[in-house]
């Protein structure tokens, strides 16, 4: 569910005219609805509710300080991968406490800044990272809180870039290795403390048997660690997936209800019955760290057609967006619905819709039918609130998009547009 919708024939993010945001403030332009970051916040909470948990949002998929101020005043922890990440979260005004800190290439400067910020725990991959760890915290006079990330070796089914829990990804520690190094740790290395496990098979899952595989099997070393070094959590990742194929649709309830089971996407609703049995009696908190669930239909991209050129073998859509503002489907193929502001009828042409990019991986869309919208006219690319604007570059010399907040009726500006002299800014 998210809060896009047609009504009187303009789309509209909750009360607002999308239309309007676009004239006022120009395109390419991100658009996000407070109101579904809210509600998935809350229904994965909910889903929850039969066990301690927290939610620790994953900052990597949006991280603008409006975003993560509106989270945390929600009650989400943060999932953070680099020194950055932290420093938004605290200016957001959310705790460094409830921040667990993942990603393979910490650096000291970033360890250090982590520790005397006192977060909650770091996510360590490798045993070499652990060691060092050990070390910055003992010449700080320290004691770093730490979770191992367990590699299940467990396949997601999703795509190769965003799979995380194969024995292949760069990822964690083998599941066999796992017990001896927690022996280790608690036995030679005294400036760490062994606060609980973590894992993450993936994203963009949208099945729930991976999570219970996954789950199934790391439970008994769960228990094993708890009983023997006393952990005190258990992260059990993020990776629920969202609806990307008929995402406008899939806001409304009748096109929900109009599925069946086997069609309906992951809900949290399933995940949570599935996964909660599994995890009661443990006594242990559950950590979870959804990103794109929360973010990622809470966002889109209005963007505006330039021109059309048709040739012999394909007519072009030219928009002012390009892959700098959105990479997701040159990088990894993703898929972005693209619908005209205007509710269009029910006549579509085969179209490629790329952008100003000199690349010819630029491109949102390749020989899918579309409502034939003209130059002038505003689209939007739907679901782009994850992985969207935080991905985002300066390639080409081309200034970063805006930023806006929907909520109810009213708008807010929570990045602005970047100028010409803001891409120069730090240069000699």
């Amino acid at each position: 569910m998210h809060g896009f919708s047609y009504q009187n024939g303009s789309l509209l993010c909750e009360d607002v005219d999308l239309l309007s945001l676009a004239e006022t403030h120009g395109t390419p332009l991100y658009v996000y609805s407070a109101g579904t970051l809210r509600n998935h916040f809350r229904r994965l909470d909910a889903a929850l509710a039969g066990v301690d948990h927290e939610i620790a949002f994953a900052v990597k998929s949006n991280s603008n300080l409006s975003v993560l101020r509106l989270l945390a005043a929600e009650g989400a922890g943060f999932d953070i991968v680099s020194g950055g990440e932290l420093f938004r979260v605290i200016k957001a005004g959310g705790n460094p406490a409830h921040c667990t800190f993942a990603g393979v290439g910490k650096t000291r400067a970033e360890i250090e800044y982590a520790l005397q910020q006192g977060i909650y725990s770091f996510n360590v991959e490798s045993e070499e990272e652990l060691v060092y760890l050990n070390q910055v915290a003992g010449e700080l006079g320290l004691v770093a809180p730490a979770a191992v990330r367990v590699n299940p070796n467990v396949d997601a089914h999703t795509h190769k870039y965003i799979s995380t829990g194969k024995s292949e990804n760069k990822f964690g520690v083998d599941f066999g290795a796992i017990e001896a190094l927690y022996d280790r740790a608690a036995r030679d290395l005294p400036n760490i403390k062994l606060r609980g496990l973590q894992m993450h098979i993936g994203s963009q899952l949208t099945s729930v048997k991976p999570f219970v595989e996954a789950v199934e099997k790391v439970k008994p070393l769960v228990e094993t660690l708890k009983a023997r070094h006393g952990i005190e959590f258990w992260s059990i990742g993020g990776g629920i997936g969202i609806v990307y194929h008929d995402s406008l649709e899939s806001g409304s309830p009748e096109w929900w209800d109009a599925k069946s089971d086997e069609e309906r996407p992951l809900t949290t609703e399933l995940y949570g019955a599935e996964i909660v049995p599994r995890l009661k009696g443990l006594g242990l908190k559950i950590l979870l760290e959804p990103g794109r669930y929360i973010v990622g239909n809470a966002g889109v991209l209005l963007t505006r057609c330039l021109y059309e050129k048709k040739g012999t073998a394909k007519t072009f859509k030219i928009v002012d967006a390009g892959m700098n503002d959105l990479i997701r489907p040159a990088l990894y193929e993703g898929h972005h619905e693209i619908v005209p502001l205007k509710q269009p009828g029910t006549e579509r042409v085969l179209v490629d819709v790329v952008g100003p990019i000199c690349e010819s991986g630029d491109f949102f869309c390749q020989n899918r039918e579309l409502p034939d919208f003209q130059p002038g006219e505003v689209v939007a690319l739907m679901s782009a609130g994850a992985y969207g604007f935080v991905m985002a570059s300066n390639y080409n010399s081309r200034p970063l998009p805006a930023e806006i907040l929907v909520d109810g009726a009213e708008s807010k500006v929570i990045r602005t547009r970047q100028t010409l002299e803001d891409l120069i800014a730090g240069e000699l």
